[in-house]
């Protein structure tokens, strides 16, 4: 995973740390049981999600990896088995 730079960016980061945040507040409602400020935190937990996807779509996510046209890929091995 290192060589393909998966989940290093602001996107990612900042919706997981958010996504955590509402993990803690929820854990911590429910050992208080209360019903109510664990699903606060699971609203949090959504949030971080959507602002994860919402910097992704401003260009703050992993750029989508160019691939090449197949027959171009069938060309350069064509002529690298010719070689």
């Amino acid at each position: 995973m290192a060589g393909t730079s998966h989940g290093h960016t602001p996107a990612a980061w900042t919706g997981v740390v958010i996504s955590f945040i509402g993990f803690c507040i929820s854990g911590a409602f429910m050992v208080m049981a209360n019903p109510v400020g664990f699903w606060a935190g699971m609203v949090v937990v959504a949030l971080g999600g959507v602002v994860g996807l919402a910097m992704k779509a401003a260009g703050m996510g992993a750029p989508k990896p160019a691939y090449r046209d197949l027959a171009e890929v069938i060309a350069a091995n064509q002529l690298a088995a010719k070689a």
